[in-house]
């Protein structure tokens, strides 16, 4: 019999990273931290979804499906290339410090740097005409679309011009022909993050790790997604949603998560069997070696709440696609993970089962007393499943520990034999690596002991998310070695 690998990884978004230009990129720090992996005995690095984010700053909500978040260009490479002066962005005001993204300075200030280069790119080259004729499907649109947005200052598309909002093929050819130029700086800026995404992959890959990336469910209804294509959502008559989003109440609202994105006219999207959809999840694939889809169990049943609700308490749930969506898309099962927390019934799990993807278990759901909880390590049934100590949704292990009541505590000590020898952070970091899971994702915050200052989001507040960054003085031996040993004792 093949023995089974068992492997580790860490979760660290691009924009964690330590950066002189306010936010994290795809530059000599992305490359630095691949390093660090590879050093620490680590096999994959898991981020969050890289789409262009917008008000809020959540990479759950994008401008595209498609489209890479152009924060994450690095300018020092462009400048390399001849693009742009430093003089021209370092003396910039990137924001006071180094360990949160200031999104506001950010935005002031990155479409002005990339606007230079764009202009200066030669948009002749071989390498981008390619570029451009192979994203065509999605890149036309997404150009157009942010053109027009910035035009009717950034309003969301149901606010433009009616003929604009409509996609009137004579306004478009007008608006297109008259704004050629902020056209072009959306399509080149896209050539440079693909450029040096794909560029940082390939050393991934030479160093053995492999990328994990997100894809959110749903998409944002301020995007080129929802504007291009608006048969395939639920929207009434003048380009409105009928209903949207959420989760009912959980662990983490009493009042449910209202998300606010349409949702998926499935019956629509039949028609031509799921063609937007399946090109939405390949896409992604072709961006990082496997892909998590989150909120996975809306292919089963997804929560439909009535456009206007306050919260999601009143929402209903809806049979969705089911099995035979992914029965039609031709992929290895093992590039997908399916995001199966909140609210999993019997049926979410049998389409998880049929399809072979793996799931997901979250320490720190596991201790509310139940001995059957599914998320305690010693009910796992199979090593068909990715562990963490916590996602980006969570508090850090630490924050998370010291928040919780002496019950709480008490009952996770018990559970965990190690929290007795060591800190919360590296108790459950040892318990996640014994554990019978093929992959053990640790996030990087945990493997730095940190506090709730270092959370990443708080799910249903709208404030003072995603901004945390890694301080650069991580690098240090004393850090990969610990990590080191704590993958080797468990033989990951």
């Amino acid at each position: 019999m093949k023995k089974e690998v068992k492997e580790a990884g860490i979760l660290l978004h691009i924009s964690s990273l330590p950066s002189e230009h306010g936010i994290g990129t795809l530059g000599k720090e992305a490359y630095r931290f691949a390093d660090f992996l590879a050093e620490a005995g680590q096999k994959y690095w898991q981020v969050l979804p890289l789409g262009v984010t917008g008000y809020g700053n959540s990479p759950y909500q994008c401008a595209s499906s498609f489209a890479g978040n152009h924060y994450f260009i690095d300018l020092d490479l462009l400048s390399e290339e001849g693009l742009i002066e430093k003089h021209e962005y370092q003396n910039i005001n990137w924001g006071g410090n180094p360990e949160r993204v200031d999104f506001g300075q950010i935005y002031r200030h990155r479409g002005e740097v990339l606007s230079l280069a764009a202009k200066r790119f030669n948009k002749q080259s071989k390498d981008y005409i390619r570029f451009c004729k192979k994203q065509a499907p999605w890149l036309d649109d997404y150009a157009l679309y942010m053109a027009i947005k910035e035009s009717f200052g950034m309003a969301s598309f149901d606010n433009w011009d009616k003929d604009l909002t409509i996609r009137k093929p004579e306004a478009l050819a007008a608006f297109a022909a008259e704004h050629k130029e902020r056209i072009d700086y959306y399509k080149v800026t896209q050539y440079f993050f693909y450029k040096q995404h794909f560029a940082l992959k390939a050393y991934l890959s030479s160093k053995g790790i492999k990328l994990i990336g997100d894809i959110p469910s749903y998409t944002a209804y301020d995007s080129a997604d929802v504007w291009a294509n608006p048969r395939l959502f639920e929207l009434d008559e003048n380009l409105k949603c009928k209903r949207v989003a959420g989760v009912p109440p959980d662990a983490f609202s009493e009042t449910g998560q209202l998300w606010g994105n349409p949702l998926y006219n499935f019956e629509e999207m039949g028609k031509d069997n799921f063609a937007w959809l399946k090109s939405r999840i390949l896409h992604a694939l072709t961006l990082c070696d496997i892909v998590r889809v989150d909120h996975f169990r809306a292919f089963e049943s997804y929560y439909a709440i009535p456009e206007g609700s306050k919260d999601a308490t009143a929402g209903e749930w809806i049979e969705g696609p089911g099995i035979g969506f992914f029965k039609s898309l031709k992929m290895d099962k093992s590039r997908i993970i399916a995001e199966d927390l909140g609210i999993i019934t019997d049926k979410v799990r049998e389409l998880i089962e049929k399809t072979g993807f793996k799931g997901m278990k979250v320490l720190q759901f596991a201790f509310d007393g139940r001995k059957d909880n599914e998320y305690l390590a010693r009910n796992f049934k199979n090593s068909n499943c990715i562990v963490y100590t916590g996602t980006h949704d969570n508090d850090t292990t630490k924050g998370w520990f010291y928040a919780s009541s002496h019950k709480e505590r008490f009952g996770i000590i018990k559970s965990v034999p190690e929290m007795y020898c060591y800190p919360p952070a590296e108790a459950l970091i040892r318990y996640a690596m014994k554990s019978k899971a093929s992959l053990a994702v640790i996030p990087m915050q945990d493997y730095l002991d940190l506090g709730s200052e270092a959370r990443m989001n708080t799910p249903a507040t709208a404030y003072g998310n995603w901004e945390w960054r890694l301080n650069k003085g991580y690098y240090n031996k004393e850090l990969i070695g610990y990590i080191k040993k704590l993958t080797k004792l468990r033989k990951r």
